[in-house]
């Protein structure tokens, strides 16, 4: 795992884990509902409607084992449960798994199908030969410097006939004006971004049949003016993307939204079959 410290270290940095817990238990004594844990659980462009528009690719009844991988702090497996998927969350940082096991926990309803987190490495996943019915990428892959490894890992772990769907940041036009740090990374080195191009020549590379790929730049563009306004805004949110990055996040959401408007970056939304 030492290969991956510049990696967790990033995402350690700000995290205060124990603190969120406790800000939950003071202000959510009944538990949190989804959309109260949003704005800290759902760290990707578009937030919960994103989420679910990235799971009505799926149906729980054809694909209802799930591969989360770069799970995070689990917002998207939270809502996937709710819908009857049963998600299994592999994650490189190990405190974002305890965390994740402990948002679950103190959730307002207890996840049903109940939800796994494993800390592991996407390019040698600890699972067997047909395992799930569908693999999920939410911004994650994107901090994975071996894609065509991970894709042929995805495609090991997939039963035929198995699905992919990606919600994910790709490089724009004018990646080459990209400005840090954003929340994948603070320099260069340690973001990975494709252009659309390259990322569907790896997934046909590794056996996968696109079926949908949409733009969803305009849109991601909208949500992330939106938030940005709301961050501006003078108040004590309860729970805020700070949580997890610190007061670095000030200057990433920043960047963010500025590396959308100028085109250094994309949001795409792919789906694919093996």
């Amino acid at each position: 795992m030492a290969t991956h410290q510049p990696l967790t270290e990033h995402y350690h940095q700000g995290l205060r884990d124990g603190d969120i817990l406790t800000q939950i238990r003071t202000h959510y004594p009944d538990g949190p509902t989804l959309h109260q844990l949003a704005p800290l659980d759902q760290l990707h462009i578009g937030g919960i409607a994103a989420s679910k528009k990235l799971l009505s690719l799926l149906d729980p009844q054809t694909h209802k084992h799930v591969l989360d991988i770069g799970s995070g702090v689990g917002g998207l497996m939270r809502q996937g449960a709710a819908l009857g998927f049963h998600i299994t969350g592999l994650d490189i940082t190990y405190r974002f798994n305890v965390l994740n096991q402990a948002l679950t926990d103190l959730s307002l309803h207890s996840a049903n199908p109940p939800l796994r987190c494993v800390t592991g490495d996407a390019c040698a996943l600890p699972f067997s030969e047909h395992t799930f019915d569908a693999v999920l990428f939410q911004h994650s892959l994107m901090n994975m410097p071996a894609p065509a490894h991970v894709l042929a890992q995805c495609r090991r772990v997939l039963r035929p006939g198995g699905k992919l769907v990606m919600h994910e940041v790709v490089s724009g036009e004018n990646i080459a004006d990209l400005r840090y740090p954003v929340p994948w990374a603070a320099t260069p080195e340690h973001s990975h971004l494709l252009t659309i191009a390259e990322l569907t020549k790896l997934l046909e590379t590794n056996g996968f049949q696109l079926s949908h790929c949409e733009d969803w730049s305009r849109t991601a563009l909208e949500w992330r003016q939106r938030q940005r306004q709301k961050e501006q805004t003078p108040h004590t949110a309860v729970l805020s993307p700070q949580w997890i990055f610190g007061e670095r996040f000030l200057k990433m959401g920043k960047n963010l939204l500025e590396n959308l408007a100028n085109n250094a970056i994309n949001v795409v939304e792919i789906s694919a079959r093996c």
